[in-house]
């Protein structure tokens, strides 16, 4: 599994990073994404549901939101 802390960073660059790092991922790897921007909670799945990848679970704690995410395909 892939860990990718992107606390502190604000919108767009949650969304950017996560996309970078899930195109350079295989199928069926595990991408771990922590944020604190609260525009992520909403962000990332809307990037997750237009790439077809897999938003395995989503959580939020105080002022972080972390995300699991599975990748779908090659083409993402």
């Amino acid at each position: 599994m892939t860990e990718l802390d992107l606390s502190g960073l604000k919108c767009p660059l949650p969304v950017l990073r996560t996309r970078k790092a899930l195109h350079a991922m295989q199928p069926g790897d595990l991408l771990k994404v922590v944020c604190t921007d609260p525009l992520a909670g909403i962000d990332v799945p809307n990037m997750i549901r237009e790439t077809g990848d897999i938003l395995e679970d989503q959580r939020q704690e105080n002022a972080t939101i972390s995300f699991l995410i599975r990748k779908a395909s090659a083409l993402a």
